[in-house]
């Protein structure tokens, strides 16, 4: 409709010998303005020797004239020459079927048709705790692939770890101070989180004892070189232990990858990559290997690629990585990255560095960067205590949950699975309902709630639909798209909308603006059910508000889906 719009005016222009370059059509924040605003008197009257509201007039007096378009019922100018336009009864209906008639492919679109894309994000180290870092890189990453997919790419997912470095050696070497901590018959969560502790103390002892710092660079040595059996048995029990519990975190997250890259395979290649180039693009610098940004932009800098010890850096390792990416998906359009803003300015300098080795890559790379989470009391401790972990972060909104369920009369473990997906919705929406760059203030009874701006409201709204739903088909009434309504409810005006938020978030890699709109659809959606009897045999309307509300259900699932949050029917 939007595009139909934009048509309409420029004829009027063509037609009053007006040429403009762009027009612009938004949706007024108000809906009682309008369901469509245009601006483009405004800012064209100056250049013609007119006024924005006699302009305005002109336009809407030639629209009148060339179209008897059934969608648009009345044309207002508001203001000093705002151009809104109301859409028709007939339009909403028509609307609402059509989205019935898309079931689960409701606001698909192809705009990445036919394009593969590959969407690198999570990346926990084997050895270290799952961190709310990885917590927001999953939820943001994970949500970007659904909606390219949900777009027409055809999308894989990556994670790259690092399962070799010096907060490996830190673990070894906590872990061999204590041999309780090694304990292989304790569940997995448990041996994992030994693992975490001997990090822990490793890391405190490498800064404050000498002998210790000694003893856990010459663990990283034998690591590097598999050259001492003890060392071997604990990193293969620990590398095993903690992959699988990253494994059941992104289970409950809802994540499943396509591609593991692991830093020892990958430093290899980094590492070629620099000496193959050096004297080109790469240059020693006291003993080290460097790459001088600033000759190619001046808003880079210069890097470490090889140490002076002859060690691959980051820098390296991720030169390795992106073109490791390329060769394991051959045609591959766009690969993309999720990592905290801190790693801007690193990641633009090593995309310059790959895209002189290999200038095909150099519009394929995108770097998307997220802010940091902090807590609304200000504690770095989650709610037992402890160190926050993205896991316990996970656990403490999911008890939390379990408090606020309304359903009673559930089983157990029905009520269990559910308190999951309604803590994981807490978290997801609360990373998610802001833009990529900013940081992230997290409350955990805001977060939780099932009223106001949260995950949860989301869930318990479409939980509310399906049950309206469930209790017309009772009552066999039939959900029918077609009425002879005069009135258009709110929700009408926001559902039919979907798509275009959709194709919005995919083309600015945005989830935000689905989170945002889903929250917006959701109170207009309760405000019709609070208002209206939805399910009345007697009611001639019935079928069409049944319609309605069907058609939020599938809207809102879907919508949750694309943010990675399930939607149960029960809360």
């Amino acid at each position: 409709m939007e595009a139909k719009i934009k048509k309409l005016i420029k004829d009027a222009l063509d037609n009053l010998d007006i040429q403009v370059s762009d027009i612009v059509v938004e949706h007024p924040a108000n809906l009682k303005m309008g369901d469509y605003s245009t601006n483009v008197a405004l800012a064209i009257a100056k250049n013609i020797n007119t006024t924005p509201k006699e302009l305005a007039e002109k336009i809407v007096t030639e629209i009148s004239r060339l179209t008897l378009d059934k969608n648009i019922e009345k044309i207002k100018i508001a203001g000093p020459g705002f151009i809104n336009f109301f859409l028709s009864r007939e339009f909403f209906s028509r609307s609402i079927e059509e989205i019935l008639n898309q079931g689960n492919g409701v606001g698909k679109n192809g705009i990445f048709e036919g394009k593969k894309i590959m969407v690198e994000y999570t990346d926990p180290n084997p050895f270290k705790p799952f961190h709310i870092g990885h917590l927001m890189t999953n939820a943001i990453g994970e949500s970007i692939a659904r909606v390219l997919e949900h777009s027409g790419a055809v999308v894989s997912r990556a994670n790259y770890q690092g399962d070799v470095g010096l907060h490996v050696a830190k673990a070894i070497y906590g872990l061999s101070k204590d041999e309780k901590l090694q304990d292989t018959s304790s569940p997995l969560a448990l041996q994992s989180g030994n693992i975490g502790k001997a990090y822990a103390k490793g890391a405190e002892d490498y800064e404050s004892d000498v002998r210790a710092k000694k003893e856990i660079d010459e663990i990283n040595k034998k690591i590097y070189d598999r050259s001492d059996e003890g060392v071997n048995k604990i990193y293969d029990w620990g590398f095993k232990v903690t992959m699988e519990a990253f494994e059941d975190i992104y289970k409950i997250l809802g994540t499943k990858f396509d591609f593991y890259f692991l830093e020892s395979q990958i430093m290899i290649f980094g590492e070629k990559m620099v000496k193959e180039n050096l004297g080109n693009i790469f240059h020693e610098s006291d003993g080290a290997v460097v790459f001088k940004g600033e000759n190619y932009d001046s808003k880079l800098h210069t890097r470490v690629f090889i140490t002076s010890e002859g060690l691959p850096t980051y820098e390296a390792k991720e030169l390795g990585l992106n073109e490791e990416k390329f060769k394991t998906e051959p045609n591959l359009d766009l690969s993309i990255v999720v990592t905290a803003n801190e790693q801007a300015d690193y990641m633009r300098v090593v995309s310059k560095a790959l895209s002189l080795i290999h200038p095909e890559y150099e519009n394929k790379m995108l770097h998307i960067a997220h802010g940091m989470m902090r807590f609304a009391d200000g504690k770095m401790s989650s709610r037992k205590g402890n160190v926050v972990t993205g896991e316990t972060l996970i656990n403490d909104t999911k008890e939390l949950a379990l408090k606020k369920m309304t359903a009673r009369d559930l089983p157990e473990v029905e009520k269990e699975k559910i308190a999951e997906v309604v803590g994981v919705s807490a978290l997801k929406y609360s990373i998610l309902k802001q833009s990529t760059g900013g940081d992230i203030v997290f409350d955990f009874e805001k977060s939780i709630s099932f009223e106001g701006d949260s995950g949860p409201y989301l869930q318990y709204s479409y939980a509310r639909a399906h049950s309206v739903t469930e209790k017309a088909k009772k009552e066999n009434i039939f959900p029918d798209p077609h009425t002879t309504l005069s009135d258009i409810f709110e929700v009408e005006k926001l559902l039919y909308q979907f798509p275009e938020v959709i194709i919005r978030s995919a083309s600015e890699y945005e989830p935000h603006y689905i989170a945002n709109y889903l929250i917006e659809v959701a109170r207009a959606f309760n405000s019709f059910y609070g208002n209206n009897v939805i399910v009345g045999k007697d009611d001639k309307d019935s079928a069409y508000k049944i319609a309605l509300t069907f058609a939020f259900t599938l809207v809102m699932k879907q919508g949750l889906n694309l943010l990675g949050i399930e939607a149960p029917a029960k809360m």
